[in-house]
């Protein structure tokens, strides 16, 4: 019995090597935002110069409220965010002039920030970070393409994306 009682350390040690050996630690899988992204809006994306704004792709869909994507100038467009847009200081770019909704998959550089808010839509449900709009300029009416097919109609852009969450694959 004595002899049990001092090898049963070495068991358990043996043991907890054992079960230890077969964890690994695991990566959170990469989050997709649903774009897909073509070869000629990737390279344009690279050749962005840096500066104190941000690059908006509009994707306007009934019957959500959200804006489009933002992302930093430079940045890959799967970094983007869909935001929803706060028009206190300056109006969207469409409804500024005066036609809502005319201006889908058109590409602005916008000057403005992320507020530290989310703001919940409710078609959708799920909550947006919020953009507040300075100023946009029309870069492209007619940009190298980030939407997939049927991207609206099959909502890809809340891949990962449960409702309720504040961003893709964050609960």
């Amino acid at each position: 019995m004595t002899k049990v009682l001092r090898s049963l350390p070495r068991v358990e040690a043996f043991l907890c090597a054992v079960l230890l050996a077969g964890c690994q630690t695991m990566s959170s899988p990469a989050v997709s935002n649903g774009l897909q992204v073509s070869p000629e809006a990737a390279e344009r994306a690279k050749s962005e110069q840096p500066g104190d704004y941000f690059i908006g792709r509009r994707l306007v869909g009934q019957p959500f409220y959200f804006w489009g994507y933002v992302k930093k100038p430079g940045e890959s467009w799967d970094r983007a965010k869909l935001v929803m847009l706060n028009e206190k200081i300056a109006l969207a770019p469409d409804r500024a002039r005066g036609a809502t909704g005319s201006d889908n998959n058109f590409e602005y550089r916008l000057y403005g920030y992320f507020s530290s808010d989310h703001i919940y839509e409710a078609a959708s449900g799920r909550f947006f970070p919020e953009f507040v709009l300075k100023r946009a300029e029309l870069i492209d009416s007619k940009p190298p393409a980030i939407f997939p097919p049927d991207f609206l109609p099959q909502q890809k852009m809340f891949a990962n994306w449960p409702r309720g969450a504040l961003e893709p694959g964050v609960p």
